[in-house]
């Protein structure tokens, strides 16, 4: 299998990631680090795919690799976000993608909440300067977030006690399926630049992964 991927590049930090899977995405100091970063978390976007039921057969070496695209990062970069949307994600998405990505969204974010459900109650281990959100935090981080990309779709977000997680993913899935195919977009919103969906999922998925795999990594030795 030949996997597309999408560099963006900082002088501090890059990212790479699939394009054909979202939230597999992973970033390091170099180019180079973060294709090699990319493929050695392979089997941990695999429980994932499987999650989605959505067959998946990884490249074995970087040079499966293919890089169809590389984008200039700037500070969201370096921060750690993978914030630049490819050309590629602007093309249509067919009905059948359209079902694809959000079997894989749902099963990203499926992973959050299954690890922060199984670390509930314990305490992560620091980082070395005493740094790092705590589960709680971590949730609540998440779906702040995800009220923030819903936002970013041009679909306004439900507010106080509404802005659940089941909501706010409910109504991340309406306004991709509106965005997707051209339908009006429920509760609308005046961004300037709304996303596009396929970047949308992909930053969705990423976040939602990226704290699934730190919760992970956190609470073994």
């Amino acid at each position: 299998m030949t996997l597309r991927v999408v560099l963006e590049v900082a002088p501090k930090r890059s990212f790479a990631s699939a394009l054909d899977w979202p939230g597999w995405s992973r970033g390091a100091g170099t180019a180079d680090e973060a294709l090699e970063s990319l493929l050695a978390y392979a089997p941990r976007y695999a429980k994932v795919a499987r999650r989605a039921t959505v067959t998946f057969r990884p490249p074995a070496t970087v040079r499966g690799l293919d890089v169809v695209e590389r984008l200039g990062g700037g500070g969201g970069t370096e921060f750690g976000v993978p914030g630049a949307s490819a050309a590629y994600e602007t093309e249509a998405v067919s009905a059948a993608e359209l079902k694809r990505l959000v079997a894989l969204l749902r099963a990203a974010w499926a992973s959050f909440d299954t690890a922060a459900k199984q670390a509930e109650g314990t305490s992560l281990r620091l980082g070395p300067r005493g740094g790092g959100r705590q589960v709680p935090k971590m949730v609540e981080h998440v779906r702040e977030a995800e009220s923030a990309y819903l936002h970013q779709l041009g679909s306004r977000p439900p507010r106080g006690d509404a802005a659940t997680m089941a909501a706010l993913r409910s109504g991340f899935v309406r306004a991709l399926t509106a965005a997707a195919t051209g339908e009006e977009m429920p509760e609308p919103n005046m961004v300037k630049r709304p996303w596009g969906p396929r970047y949308a999922v992909r930053r969705s998925a990423w976040h939602a992964l990226d704290h699934a795999w730190e919760i992970e990594d956190r609470s073994t030795g």
